[in-house]
């Protein structure tokens, strides 16, 4: 659905993206990760054509990005833009009749997500006199209420208790379903976990990391193994544990690989009891904090 090609941004002497490539697939939900400064918010602003890029290209369903896209895009900033002295339904009216709406579907719309959201009650109050999670609800409202076939999502989940955060999360995979684009933003690798299909993560301007996430957790894997016995394993030579956690029923062992193989490893844990046996996943918190300290 978009591609980005050969894209560079310069601030004067400052490079926040260089020679920067992107393909995000229709209907996936694609996570834009990296340190604060690495050139996220570079790259967002061009979607939206805020700034445009120094040098390259990016296209949107095959066509080169124009102004008529913006009527496609969905947009939630990390700094939240709402009018705070206006009332909660007058000001989602506004906003979706300024992305194409009819008076009446924008009415309609609006409607269906202040039900869904429970916000009804809330309609004719000014935005500032909701709680800040109450306002990012309706920030993501406005975000989506016209559809768009892109959404942009930077730091969704920010001021949002673990109900809420579910609640948006499911909106999200719902919005997928239903067809829409997502570029979700976040520095909360256990939501990209959750939602990404596919990532890319940026550095000082640079791509270096793109792919599927199953992938990337291939890759990274540590190759060593969990295991769970009945009995405690003790000393147990050419075994190296690197922790150890007893339960109620079990001890659990993380266990490095070293120079056994599979075979042999469980050959020396089956006599005390095997409960289970797997290899550790790699987290991408982890594969996060080594890339970026690079």
């Amino acid at each position: 659905m978009l591609k980005a090609e050969g894209v560079s941004k310069y601030y004067g002497d400052h490079r926040a993206l260089h020679d920067f490539n992107v393909e995000i697939e229709q209907g996936s939900v694609f996570g834009l990760l990296g340190p604060n400064g690495a050139g996220k918010t570079s790259f967002i602003r061009i979607l939206n054509q805020i700034t445009a890029p120094d040098q390259g290209s990016i296209r949107l369903n095959g066509e080169k990005l124009q102004a008529k896209h913006i009527q496609e895009i969905g947009y939630l900033p990390e700094e939240r833009g709402l009018y705070p002295k206006m009332k909660v339904g007058e000001q989602l009216l506004y906003l979706a009749r300024l992305k194409g709406l009819s008076k009446e579907e924008a009415n309609r719309k609006v409607k269906d997500w202040l039900e869904r959201f429970e916000l009804m009650d809330r309609a004719k109050k000014n935005v500032e006199e909701l709680s800040k999670g109450l306002a990012q609800k309706v920030q993501f409202i406005a975000s989506v209420i016209h559809e768009p076939s892109l959404i942009i999502l930077d730091e969704p989940f920010t001021g949002f208790d673990p109900i809420n955060t579910e609640q948006i999360k499911q909106e999200i995979l719902r919005l997928r379903k239903d067809g829409a684009t997502v570029i979700f933003s976040t520095h909360r690798m256990e939501s990209v976990e959750e939602l990404c299909e596919k990532i890319v993560l940026i550095n000082k301007g640079e791509k270096v990391l793109d792919g599927m996430l199953s992938d990337i957790k291939k890759q990274y894997r540590s190759g060593n193994y969990i295991i769970r016995t009945e009995q405690a394993l003790g000393t147990i030579s050419g075994l190296n544990i690197i922790e150890h956690k007893q339960h109620f029923d079990a001890h659990q062992y993380l266990i490095e690989a070293n120079a056994l193989n599979k075979q042999s490893l469980l050959e020396k844990v089956l006599p005390a009891g095997l409960v289970s046996f797997e290899e550790e996943e790699a987290h991408l918190h982890d594969i996060f904090i080594k890339l970026a300290r690079s």
